[in-house]
């Protein structure tokens, strides 16, 4: 009879570790050629991306640092009613780009690619370049201006178009905080001869 419950919770365990898809992050956030060290493919995946869409692999970077911390399986919070009853996620974001689940499914439908992976780094970022390309094209802003697309990949074009993020004082500061990571890990690309 024990062998059973053991049985369950080993297979749980396994079932949990084969799904992860890449769930922890690299130890050094704040260096872009550290980053690019431990994850080598990382690098082949980022700039197989800025090659096919025109973001730069810095740009990428500070993004994905802001919206997952470079982890695979990163989620929003869950939201709870009188403070412990749970009830569900703040939103659908999930994986390396928190991609809405909305979004995600135009990118899979506009580039054919239906087995995408937003837990999968190469997947994560072609995601993004798609995005950022259609926000230079709908809205005009340049590939390499990390703030403004930020502020158009966190709020949406339509959001984005309307001004949405001018009556958030949070989100104009860390759009900035985009910024300066993005030109902090271009510099470090270039001295370490990543870039």
């Amino acid at each position: 009879m024990r062998i059973k419950p053991f049985r369950a919770l080993a297979l749980c365990l396994l079932l949990t570790a084969c799904g992860a898809g890449g769930g922890s992050a690299p130890r050094n956030l704040d260096n872009a050629c550290s980053i690019v060290s431990q994850n080598p493919n990382w690098l082949r995946e980022m700039k197989r991306a800025e090659r096919k869409w025109g973001v730069p692999v810095h740009v990428q970077m500070a993004t994905i640092y802001q919206e997952s911390k470079f982890k695979g399986d990163a989620r929003t919070p869950f939201r709870f009613a009188l403070g412990v009853i749970p009830m569900g996620r703040q939103s659908s974001a999930y994986g390396y780009s928190q991609a809405l689940d909305g979004t995600w499914e135009e990118y899979q439908r506009a580039e054919r690619r239906f087995g995408a992976k937003r837990n999968r780094f190469g997947d994560a970022v072609d995601f993004m370049g798609w995005y950022m390309h259609g926000s230079t094209e709908r809205l005009g802003i340049a590939k390499t201006d990390a703030r403004q697309q930020y502020l158009a990949y966190h709020e949406g074009r339509t959001g984005f178009a309307r001004g949405s993020y001018n009556s958030k004082s949070w989100l104009l500061r860390i759009s900035g905080e985009v910024a300066s990571r993005s030109q902090t890990y271009r510099n470090q690309l270039v001295a370490c001869r990543k870039a």
